[in-house]
């Protein structure tokens, strides 16, 4: 396997040598990711290879890669297309360089070493922060590690423990080597077969949206008709579904053929997706739309899994200007589905099996026939809310946050029902904190019982409510809530034995409420 610098990685966008084909979903990852990613390759975990198609011939269509404007590729060079790890490669290019322009600022936030974090196994030392946000002394910036005369004076204040500790780390980034699997071909049929065996040995490859991309490539386009659908899907917070290529190819397969296997899709053809597209945009928006008012999924962010949106959208998928209206029988049946599936974590292994079953039993569902929808078993256990982390973005965690959304949240400090559309508009992690604060549980010594970060420690706490909590004893914040606290308490899935302090007793409580609550949903 090959390897390249981060250096070298620079170097070779900024020869518009690395180019972003058009089937490739756009950069997606939020702030926090890049900054996790960073402490990935500085504590030196495993964080995957690239691969890269290299050819002679550049393609017709291209994305940016991310929110850079990537540069015209030089004559002297082949090109190099990114096929997996465009999220890794875009993170690792946008941390380090200084020397394109952001032009999507919105995309993007710069990712600093985090002087006064504490260096352990678990907890990240970097972040990635606004301008306003940095403190000077504290957080030191990554773009300057690769640019000798900024690097030296951004350590030029530091004293000699300090500026070893910078230079320390920007040796591991100067060394680090990004594995890289590269195969060079002109022949598309090639790189189908290839892609086809890699698969095989179980690398996690996008077969369904390259291969489609290429069936279709001179006959019909489907890259404008997403991004419009992106732009309608946009006042809801589900821009990302127009945007993510293979689940809409998923959903047009599944509602045109009633499977969702890469097999079925390459019978499709243009004329066919183009005539009936308006039915896969009625299935897709109302899909969504059931999603956001039965189960507060507000953004395609906190789907636990994406591949949920597949059988929905086959239940709304109607032709024209019909709608599809649905009796409380099959909302219960939908909704079980939902909390069945997420805990189970159904789409997790065997996902093109249960999907298509799930796409059977969904049509059915919809033309009013006996319907096995959600009849498959699952089992749901207090260690899931305690062995189980609270990491944005993870199904287990987005499926905790949705059974939270259910029980109808109030702030901590006012008692006002928090207004989720706003809070789950956006995957922020700023918006969920401690119950009982970290700091405390660690200097009271009672971590061995279960980790703070662990789901059951977790609930609808804003950076405002939580600074104003003042990260306390459990028994001292109360003090700073209202007088009637049973709502906030009901709302939170959360027993009273909170303000006893005591760490272990709580978590298990809690547990057994929080499990009780998923049970319900799934019944």
């Amino acid at each position: 396997m090959d390897s390249l610098t981060i250096r070298e990685v620079i170097d070779t966008v900024l020869r518009g040598q690395i180019r972003i084909p058009a089937f490739q979903r756009g950069f997606v990852w939020e702030p926090d990711r890049v900054a996790y990613l960073m402490d990935s390759i500085y504590k030196q975990y495993p964080f995957g290879s690239l691969l890269f198609w290299r050819t002679k011939e550049q393609l017709k269509s291209e994305r940016e890669l991310g929110p850079f404007d990537l540069p015209a590729p030089t004559a002297d060079y082949p090109i190099d297309y990114v096929l997996d790890g465009q999220q890794r490669i875009t993170s690792i290019f946008g941390v380090f360089q200084n020397e394109l322009p952001i032009a999507r600022p919105e995309l993007w936030r710069d990712v600093y070493f985090d002087l006064g974090a504490t260096s352990n196994a678990q907890e990240t030392q970097f972040c990635a922060l606004l301008p306003t946000e940095v403190i000077e002394g504290r957080h030191f910036p990554l773009k300057t590690l690769f640019d000798t005369t900024a690097y030296r004076k951004a350590t030029a204040a530091f004293d000699e423990v300090t500026a070893k500790r910078v230079d320390d780390m920007q040796s591991v980034f100067k060394e680090m080597r990004v594995p890289l699997q590269m195969f060079r071909t002109e022949e598309k049929a090639a790189v189908a077969i290839i892609f086809e065996r890699v698969n095989r040995q179980g690398v996690p490859l996008d077969t369904l949206q390259l291969l489609s991309a290429w069936t279709w490539s001179e006959e019909f386009q489907l890259q404008s008709q997403f991004e419009e659908l992106a732009e309608q899907l946009a006042p809801f917070g589900f821009k990302d579904v127009g945007v993510d290529a293979n689940l809409l190819l998923r959903c047009c397969s599944a509602i045109l053929h009633g499977d969702a296997s890469p097999d079925s899709l390459m019978k499709l053809n243009g004329g066919q997706v183009r005539q009936r597209f308006v039915e896969v945009t009625n299935g897709v928006k109302g899909a969504v739309d059931y999603l956001r008012t039965n189960c507060n999924v507000h953004a395609l962010g906190y789907i636990p899994f994406a591949a949920i949106l597949v059988p929905l959208s086959v239940f709304f998928a109607v032709p024209g200007d019909q709608e599809v209206k649905y009796s409380d029988d099959q909302r219960r049946t939908i909704d079980r589905w939902f909390w069945r599936t997420a805990f189970s974590k159904r789409y997790a292994n065997a996902v093109l099996r249960n999907l298509n079953t799930d796409i059977e039993e969904m049509k059915k569902l919809k033309e009013g026939k006996p319907s096995a929808l959600g009849g498959f078993a699952v089992s749901i256990q207090e260690s899931f809310f305690i062995e189980n982390g609270f990491t944005m973005g993870t199904a287990n965690t987005n499926t905790f946050v949705l059974l939270l959304a259910k029980q109808s949240p109030r702030s901590f400090v006012s008692g006002a029902a928090i207004d989720l559309g706003e809070k789950l508009r956006r995957s922020n992690r700023a918006e969920f904190h401690h119950l009982m604060p970290k700091a405390f549980v660690e200097a009271s010594k009672q971590a061995k019982a279960a980790s703070p970060n662990c789901l059951a420690n977790f609930a609808f706490i804003s950076r405002a409510d939580n600074r104003q909590l003042g990260g306390e004893a459990p028994s001292v914040y109360r003090a700073k809530m209202p007088t009637d606290v049973a709502p906030i308490l009901a709302g939170a899935v959360c027993p009273p034995s909170l303000f006893a302090d005591k760490y272990g007793p709580f978590i298990v409580e809690r547990a057994k409420l929080l499990r009780a609550a998923a049970e319900d949903l799934c019944k």
